[in-house]
C-alpha cells in the first residue's frame, strides 16, 4: 500500500546543511558528550515547533461501527449494480481506519462483484496499482498454475453486447424508386452499391435513397465532400452486402466510423469501434483514439483505450495529454469513457495523483471532477473534504472555507476540523473553539474533537483536552508526542522517555520513534539510540530525520561511532535475549546490524518479516519476505518464503504447493509450520485440527533454533486443546494468534 498524502512523516526534503543541527554537535570522534550538554537547551526548543497534527483528507464518519453496518445491510439487500460502489465505500472507511489489509480486501470485494466492464477496469487497475511491487507474487501464482486475474487486460471486443441494429422492416415490402445499384462518386473514382442493402443501414441513409430525397432518384450521388476516401466507401459496401468489415488500415476505419456517426449507421459504428479497439495497444494510441472515441461517442472504443491508460498508472500521469483527456472530460464525455463508473475513476485518479503530489494542479482537477460526479451523500462528503484539504494544503483558503462547509453540512462531521484551522488561521482561535464546542454539545465527543480543541488552548487547558484525547482514542499520536516534547522542555527526559513508550508499546509509528532517538541522545544512551534508529531504517530505509533535513542513515553512523561493536555470536545471543523478551523493535535493530555482515541473510530476513507482522507492519513484513527469498540459501528454503509471501497474500493453496514442495526435498521445521497454518486456512473441516496437531509434531521433530521452537510448542499444545475444546476455539483464528507469539 502506498504512503497516504498529509503522512507526518512525508517530511519537507531539503539539502543537508553543512553545519549539523545545533543540537547534534559532531566532531571527528563522533558525538561530542561535553557540547550535546552545552546544546541540550536548543535541541528542546527545536523539539517543541512540532507540526499540527494534519487535517486527514479521508472519510471519517462519527460513527465507525454505524457506518460499517449500514454498509453490510445494504450489501446484503442492493441490486448487484450497486455492490461495486459500496464496496468502494467500505474501502474508504477502513482507508480512513488506517487498515491496510482490510481496505485492499474491499477493493478486491469491489473487483470481483463489478457489474459492467468500466468497473471491472477501473478497480483492476486499482489493485494493480496497490500492488505495484508485488509483481512476484504473480509470478509465484503462475508458478503454481494460477493468474492474478486483476492484472489481465480485459477483452472488451467479445465482452460488450451491443444488441442488434436491424432496420425493423421488411426489406422485400418496400419498392424501390431509383435503380438498384446507385453509383458514389468520390472525386475521380465511381463506387458502385447496392442501393437496398446501403439503405438497411440506417433510417438516414434508408431516407436519402427511397425517400422524398433527389438522390432517390440519381444513379450517381457525390460523396466527394463528406471526408471518405474510395477505399473507404468501398468498404462500406462491402459491410453492407456481407456484415463484416475487410482488413483495413486504422485510419481507412476512422473514416468509416466518421461517415457512420453523421448517417446514424449503428451496425456500422459498432464493428468499426470493436476494430479500432484492437489497434490500441500503446499510450500514445490510447491518447490519439480516445480524443476521436469522446468526440464520436464511441463507448467501446473509449473503454479500451481508457485500460491502456489506467494500466500504466502512474506513470501515465506524467504525460500532460493524458491528464488533458481526463481533466477536461464532460458529463456526456466522461459517460462514453466510463458509464455510470465516472465517481469511481475519479476516485483512483485523485488517489492516485494525492499519493504522488497532493497540491499539484492535476490532483485539483480531478478532486473537481470527482465532485462533479459524486451522486450520493456520502460520496460528495468525501468527495468536498479531499477537494477541501488540497486547498487547504495549497493555501488556498477562501476556496477551502466553502468546501469544507459543504461537507460538513452533507454529514461529514470530520470537516469542523478544516474549518477550525481556517478559522484560527485569520486569528480567531475563540471562534474556532466555538465551532468544536458546537459540534462536541451535539453528540457524543470522540478522541479527535479534543485534540483538536487543545490546538487553540494553552497551559494546563491544553493539557487536559490532549488527556481526554488519548483517553477516549489511545491511538492519536499527537497527544503523545507534544506531552513528552513537553516534558523534555523542562528538563524531565526520563518522564518524556516514559510518555513517549506508552505509546511505542502499542503502535509502532517513525515519529515517535524518532522523538524517542532524542530522548536517549539526551541520555547519553547511544546503544538505545542506535537501536531506534536502526529501526527506522527497517522500516523506512530512506527516512530523512529533523524535518526531513538529515538522512537516518547518517545519523545511524555518528551514533555507531560511539557504541562498542559486536560480533556476530554476540549478537545472536542479543537477538535471542530481546525475543523471548518480546522486544520486537530491539529485535528488528539487532536483525539491522546483523544483516550488514552475517551470510545467513534469508534466515534473518525471514525472522525480520516476522517481527514487523507482530508489528502491525504488513508492507515491510512483506519486502523482507521478499528479500528473504531473494537470499535463501538452499530450494528448500526458498519453496517455505514463497509459501508464506502466498499465504500472506490471502492464496493459502497456493501456499500449502509450497510448503508440500519443500518438504519433499527436505523435512523441516519451517515447512512443516507453513503447511500447518495453510491447510487451516484453507479447510474447515473438522478433522482438520488432527492433522495441523499431527504437523505441528513432524515440525517440532526437525531442527531449528529455539526462538520458533518455543512458537511450535506454544502452537502445538494449544491445538491438543483445541482438538477436545472445537466448540469454543475456531481454527485460523487460533492460529493467527499463536503466529504473533
Amino acid at each position: 500500500m502506498r504512503k497516504l498524502f498529509f503522512s507526518e512523516s512525508a517530511c519537507k526534503e531539503t539539502k543537508l546543511h553543512s553545519a549539523p543541527h545545533s543540537w547534534l554537535p559532531l566532531d571527528r570522534g563522533g558525538l561530542s558528550k561535553s557540547a550535546a550538554h552545552a546544546s541540550g537547551g536548543t535541541s528542546i526548543e527545536s523539539l517543541m515547533k512540532m507540526p499540527e497534527p494534519a487535517v486527514l483528507p479521508h472519510f471519517k464518519p462519527a460513527d465507525y461501527v454505524d457506518i460499517l453496518a449500514q454498509i453490510h445491510e445494504e450489501l446484503e439487500s442492493c441490486p448487484p449494480d450497486e455492490r461495486s460502489c459500496l464496496f468502494l465505500l467500505q474501502f474508504q472507511v477502513f482507508r480512513g481506519l488506517g487498515e491496510a489489509k482490510l481496505s485492499r480486501r474491499s477493493l478486491q470485494s469491489a473487483w470481483e462483484k463489478a457489474s459492467t466492464i468500466h468497473e471491472k477496469l477501473i478497480f483492476g487497475a486499482w489493485l494493480k496499482y496497490e500492488k505495484k511491487g508485488e509483481e512476484a507474487i504473480s509470478d509465484l501464482l503462475s508458478s503454481c498454475g494460477k493468474c492474478s486475474q486483476e492484472f489481465r487486460l480485459l477483452d472488451f471486443v467479445s465482452q460488450v453486447s451491443t444488441g442488434s441494429h436491424d432496420m425493423g422492416y421488411d426489406e422485400g415490402s418496400d419498392e424501390f424508386r431509383g435503380s438498384a445499384v446507385v453509383h458514389f462518386r468520390i472525386r475521380d473514382d465511381m463506387i458502385a452499391c447496392d442501393r437496398r442493402k446501403l439503405a438497411a443501414l440506417s433510417t438516414p441513409l434508408y431516407a436519402m435513397l427511397n425517400g422524398g430525397f433527389r438522390e432517390s432518384y440519381l444513379e450517381v450521388i457525390d460523396m466527394s465532400r463528406n471526408g471518405i476516401s474510395p477505399i473507404g466507401m468501398r468498404a462500406i459496401s462491402k459491410f453492407s452486402l456481407s456484415g463484416r468489415l475487410p482488413y483495413l488500415s486504422a485510419d481507412a476505419i476512422l473514416e468509416m466510423l466518421d461517415f457512420a456517426n453523421k448517417f446514424c449507421c449503428k451496425g456500422l459504428k459498432d464493428a468499426c469501434e470493436r476494430k479500432l479497439a484492437s489497434f490500441v495497444s500503446s499510450r500514445q494510441d490510447a491518447i490519439d483514439f480516445m480524443e476521436c472515441a469522446l468526440e464520436l461517442g464511441c463507448s467501446i472504443l473509449a473503454a479500451s483505450c481508457l485500460q491502456v491508460l489506467l494500466n500504466e498508472l502512474p506513470e501515465c500521469l506524467n504525460d500532460e495529454q493524458v491528464v488533458r483527456i481526463f481533466s477536461s472530460a464532460n458529463k456526456q464525455q466522461r459517460l462514453t469513457m466510463v458509464g455510470n463508473a465516472s465517481f469511481s475513476l475519479y476516485c483512483l485518479l485523485s488517489e492516485v495523483s494525492m499519493s504522488t503530489n497532493p497540491t499539484s494542479d492535476v490532483t485539483l482537477s480531478f478532486l473537481e471532477k470527482l465532485v462533479e460526479s459524486a451522486s450520493d451523500s456520502r460520496q460528495k462528503q468525501l468527495a468536498l473534504h479531499q477537494l477541501a484539504c488540497t486547498r487547504f494544503l495549497r493555501k488556498d483558503y477562501a476556496e477551502a472555507e466553502p468546501l469544507f462547509s459543504a461537507a460538513f453540512s452533507a454529514g461529514h462531521l470530520y470537516s469542523v476540523v478544516g474549518l477550525a484551522r481556517l478559522t484560527s488561521l485569520r486569528g480567531n482561535k475563540h471562534f474556532a473553539l466555538k465551532l468544536l464546542d458546537s459540534v462536541m454539545s451535539s453528540r457524543w465527543p470522540l478522541g479527535w474533537m479534543y485534540q483538536e480543541r487543545a490546538l487553540y488552548l494553552d497551559g494546563d487547558s491544553k493539557l487536559e483536552n490532549l488527556n481526554k484525547a488519548t483517553e477516549l482514542d489511545p491511538t492519536l499520536t499527537y497527544p503523545y508526542m507534544f506531552r513528552a516534547a513537553s516534558l523534555m522542555k523542562r528538563q524531565s527526559v526520563e518522564a518524556a522517555l516514559m510518555e513517549i513508550n506508552r505509546i511505542l508499546g502499542f503502535k509502532l509509528v517513525l515519529e515517535c520513534l524518532e522523538l524517542r532517538f532524542c530522548c536517549y541522545l539526551a541520555l547519553e544512551d547511544y546503544r538505545a539510540a542506535l537501536c531506534d534508529v536502526q529501526a527506522i531504517l527497517t522500516l523506512a530505509p530512506d527516512y530523512r530525520m529533523i524535518g526531513g533535513r538529515v538522512a537516518a542513515k547518517q545519523l545511524r553512523m555518528l551514533v555507531l561511532e560511539n557504541v562498542e561493536q559486536s560480533t556476530t555470536a554476540d549478537c545472536w545471543m542479543q537477538l535471542y535475549d530481546r525475543w523471548s523478551s518480546v522486544d520486537d523493535i530491539g529485535s528488528l535493530s539487532v536483525i539491522y546490524q546483523m544483516l550488514e555482515s552475517d551470510t545467513s541473510k534469508g534466515v534473518l530476513y525471514f525472522r525480520q518479516s516476522l517481527l514487523l507482522l507482530r508489528l502491525n507492519c504488513p508492507e515491510a513484513a512483506m519486502r523482507s519476505l521478499q528479500l528473504a527469498r531473494e537470499h535463501a540459501a538452499s530450494d528448500h528454503e526458498r519453496l517455505v518464503y514463497e509459501g508464506w509471501i502466498l499465504y500472506d497474500t490471502g492464496h493459502c493453496e497456493e501456499g500449502l504447493q509450497k510448503a508440500e514442495a519443500s518438504i519433499a526435498i527436505q523435512r523441516s521445521f519451517e515447512a512443516f509450520f507453513l503447511k500447518a497454518y495453510a491447510l487451516a486456512d484453507s479447510s474447515l473441516e473438522p478433522s482438520t485440527s488432527a492433522t495441523v496437531v499431527s504437523l505441528l509434531e513432524d515440525a517440532l521433530r526437525c531442527p531449528s533454533d529455539r526462538l520458533r521452537k518455543g512458537q511450535g510448542l506454544v502452537l502445538d499444545s494449544c491445538y491438543s486443546f483445541h482438538s477436545s475444546h472445537m466448540h469454543f476455539f475456531n481454527c485460523r483464528v487460533l492460529l493467527n494468534f499463536v503466529r504473533k507469539l
